[in-house]
């Protein structure tokens, strides 16, 4: 029996509450991070009738999921218990101008008492939709 290959699936999932200009921060930094740490999953550059060329994007569709603080922080657990990479976004990086002040500040708390804004994974989708289960699309 052949073998059947496994769909990636990329999940964000951000707090509710956040501000709109918050939600879009979070959803590119921590997409960039998925990008970063995963690029088979990035498609082939684009090019427009006339021969200009862009930069190649995501191959796959982004999910973006929002909750409250309780969901996020519960579906950050399974992802990490499911041993997915993520790449995370904390309350205390809208403070920082800079991605060595950003490191320095999540470093700077254990993992359980992280103040999550939001977080990204991606794998194959039958995981990450377990990570997910409960969550609903951002509206």
């Amino acid at each position: 029996m052949e073998e059947q290959p496994v769909t990636p699936k990329i999940a964000v999932a951000v707090r509710l509450d956040l501000e709109v200009w918050q939600k879009l921060n979070v959803t590119a930094f921590t997409t960039s991070g998925v990008t970063a740490r995963r690029p088979d999953l990035v498609g082939g550059p684009y090019e427009d009738a006339s021969g200009q060329g862009y930069l190649s994007m995501l191959g796959h569709p982004v999910l973006v999921f929002g909750a409250d603080a309780a969901g996020l922080t519960r579906a950050f657990r399974r992802a990490l218990d499911r041993g997915l990479a993520v790449a995370v976004y904390t309350d205390d990086l809208f403070a920082t101008g800079n991605d060595v002040d950003n490191r320095a500040a999540v470093r700077a708390v254990a993992t359980d008492d992280l103040v999550l804004a939001g977080f990204a994974v991606a794998g194959p989708a039958k995981t990450v939709d377990k990570v997910v289960d409960k969550l609903r699309l951002h509206p």
